[in-house]
Formats: structure tokens, sequence, C-alpha cells
């Protein structure tokens, strides 16, 4: 149907620019004959009572002076203030009604088949007698020159329309043809490749560099897929295959104790692979844009309750420096997962000690771990927050990481506007500062 909305929208751009331009032509130039039409007739009487009324002031002085009228296309009629005549005519066919407009100066119009229009005005003579002086002429073809001035607008207003139309098709089409040809640029587009920038500096070449930056951040986050998922297929593989070869070696051994051993190493590396599942899980989710609302989180309490998740054997924790309360920006699983891998990542490298400490300000709200190993070089700390990046695992007290940890801290924070960074602790290790976004409390 034309009418509807769907049909409207299959039609192509030249094809809805050039309907809307001739309508808009159309209803503009049809409401201006509609004008002009209404107008014409004014306009033509006015121009009949100019001439009459011309005539009118000849035939007053005239009269005035008591001189006989002059021949005219137009009649001048000399009555009395009855409408009687007094020029020795027949009677002007004016009724009590036209005689007394006339007196007051308004123009009448006699209608009937040959119509007829009158001007007057009041003269005195020179006996001093009151004189009604009147001109006319007729309106003869007066209704079908008015009826086919207005049909002749409306027919001008529809070629106009049409006229329009027309132009607007060949110059949307023309100003179009740029587009067509970056389309078929588009379609034979290499991979790797971008689009030729115009030489004029208009839409187009907006366009075009727009489209660029898009191709650009497309091949960076399909680079970025691939090199995570090569990266988590050998992640995967260490584990799976380590898990493999101790079974192996557990189902072909019938000695107990070193199927109990076996089964402790595949139960080690089984945790391990059920962690980076869950960061690699987390990640996703994360990449994928899902984002739960943010809330007030009390720092202190989740800083104590993190350093009292660290295994035994860890290195002595020391909450050092906090305030009563810190009220951060952010959800209960975040603080947690990003406390629990700066912690876990502190043990790993610590050699006696981490100070975990909770600085809060007017706007944000600061933590701060602290460790005395080995730290980390400058030119690995902006990499440290990659996935899969591992500085050195011969540095660490204990291996089994995932190298998600850190990654998945820098993910957490930033999706809530803030900021991680890594630097050098006063005791020689590693420092990590995580700043959230202060809040008040809920």
């Amino acid at each position: 149907m034309i009418g509807s909305p769907s049909w409207w929208r299959r039609r192509s751009l030249q094809v809805r620019i050039t309907l809307l331009t001739a309508t808009v032509t159309l209803g503009f130039l049809l409401g201006l004959a509609a004008v002009a039409g209404d107008n014409l007739q004014p306009l033509l009487i006015g121009s009949v009572d100019d001439e009459l009324s011309a005539q009118l002031d000849i035939a007053k002085a005239d009269v005035s002076a008591g001189r006989t009228q002059s021949g005219s296309a137009v009649t001048v009629r000399v009555l009395d203030t009855g409408g009687g005549p007094v020029d020795g005519l027949p009677p002007a066919n004016l009724g009590p009604t036209d005689v007394r407009a006339l007196k007051a100066g308004q123009p009448v119009t006699i209608g009937g088949e040959h119509s007829r229009r009158w001007v007057g005005t009041v003269v005195t003579a020179p006996d001093g007698q009151q004189r009604l002086v009147v001109a006319g002429a007729g309106l003869v073809g007066f209704a079908t020159a008015v009826h086919s001035g207005g049909l002749w607008l409306f027919v001008v207003a529809s070629v106009g329309a049409v006229g329009a139309g027309i132009a607007t098709w060949l110059l949307v089409r023309f100003a179009l043809r740029p587009v067509a040809r970056m389309r078929g640029s588009v379609r034979a587009l290499p991979p790797g490749a971008r689009l030729p920038l115009p030489d004029s500096h208009d839409e187009l070449r907006a366009l075009a560099e727009e489209f660029n930056a898009l191709l650009a951040r497309q091949e960076e986050g399909a680079e970025r897929l691939r090199r995570f998922t090569g990266d988590a297929a050998h992640e995967l593989r260490s584990p799976v295959a380590s898990i493999r070869v101790q079974a192996e070696v557990a189902v072909t051994n019938p000695d107990p104790e070193l199927a109990q051993e076996t089964l402790s190493d595949i139960l080690e590396e089984a945790e391990r692979l059920s962690a980076l599942l869950d960061g690699l899980l987390a990640l996703a989710r994360s990449d994928a844009g899902e984002v739960p609302p943010a809330e007030p989180v009390e720092l202190v309490s989740e800083v104590r309750a993190a350093v009292a998740r660290m295994p035994a054997d860890a290195p002595e924790i020391r909450v050092s420096g906090t305030v009563g309360t810190a009220w951060a920006l952010a959800t209960h699983a975040e603080v947690e997962l990003v406390l629990s891998n700066l912690l876990r990542n502190a043990c790993r490298y610590a050699r006696g000690e981490i100070v975990v400490s909770v600085l809060a300000a007017r706007s944000t709200v600061r933590v701060v771990v602290d460790d005395d190993g080995p730290g980390i070089a400058s030119e690995h700390r902006e990499r440290v927050f990659d996935r899969f990046y591992r500085v050195s695992d011969s540095r660490a007290r204990s291996s089994g990481g995932t190298g998600l940890g850190l990654a998945m801290v820098a993910e957490a924070v930033r999706r809530r506007g803030g900021r991680v960074r890594v630097g050098e602790s006063p005791d020689g290790g590693a420092r990590f500062q995580v700043v959230w976004q202060a809040a008040r409390p809920g």
C-alpha cells in the first residue's frame, strides 16, 4: 500500500527526497494559486474602479462648469439626487439602494447577464442644484476571465511541481553519485585496506573517515579476539594435558601412595583449570558489556574479609593506615574480585610481609597493596594488566597463576570509571594502587 510506512521505507533515498520535494512544492504553489485566485477578482474590479474614477473626475468638472459631457468608452450619466436622469437620456437602471451607495461614494455592481460597475459623486451645478454624476462600464467576460485565470494558476502550479520533482531527481542522482562510488569501493575493499578519502572536505569525507575508523576498531577487536582465543587455548592445554598424564599414571600404577599423590596433583590442576575458566567467563561477560548497577561498598571491612580468606601459609598481611570507613561506588563481587586477586598476587611474590592501606578522599577512595618481593621492572608495568601476561614464573613463591588475575582487576576497576596502576613500594617490592569513585553510604 502506497501510504503505508513500510512502502515508504522500501523506497530509495532518491525517490523519497523527490517525492517530498514535489509534494512540498505542489502544496506551496497550489497555496499561492489559491491566494492569487481569490485576489484576482478584487484586482480586476480595482482596475475598473480606477478607470471609472478618472472619468468621474472629468465628468465632475464638466458638470460643475455646466459643460456638455464629451464622448468616452465609459458611460457617464448626470442624475438628480433621487436617481432620475437630468441629462435627457433613459433611466440608468439604478435602484434606491444603489443611488444611496453612489451618493455615499461607494462603488456598486449591477448584476445580470451584462454586469456593470458604477461609481458616483454628488456635484453642485451652476444653477445651485445638487446632481449625482455617475460613471459606469460593462464587465463583459469578467467572470470567464476570473475562472480562466484561476484555472491557469493551478495548471502552472502543477507543472511547476512536476518540474521541481524532475530537477530534484536529477540533482539528488548527481549528488549521490559519490556515495554510489563509495559503496562500490566498500564492496571491493580487500582485508586490511581502507577507503580512499575524497579531496573535498565535506560530509562524504567525514563519512569515509568514520568508516575507516570503524574498520580499524573491528580489525583491532578481531585481532584481540584471535589473540585472546590463542592464549586461552594455550593456557587451557597445559592443565588439561597435565591432568591427563597424571590420570594415566594413577590408572597404570597400583601403588596407593603414588595414586594418592597423583590425585592431589590432579586436584590442584583441576582447581587451576576451574580458576582459569572462571576468569575467562568473567572477562567474556565484561567484554559483552554486562555491567551490574553500582552500589556503595564499604572497603575497610571488605579488605579485612579478603585478608581473612588468604591461606594459612601466606605471608603476613598487615592492614595499615586505614580510615574508619571508606565507601566506593562498585559492587561487592567486583571489590571481592579485585582484593582477592591483588592479595593472591602479592602472596605469590612477597618474601615476608604485605601491607594493605585504604585511603579516602573527597571524590575518590584508594586501596594500596605493598609487598616486599622483587618488584616489577618498569618495562613490564604497563603490560602486567594484559591478559595471560606473566613477568616471570620463577620469581613467584609458588606457581599456578593463570595470567588473568590482574587483567580482571583492571577490567573491573575500569568499567566503574576508576584506574589501577603499579609502581615500587617503600620496601622495594611492588605497589598496586586501585582508585574508585567515592560513594555515600546507602
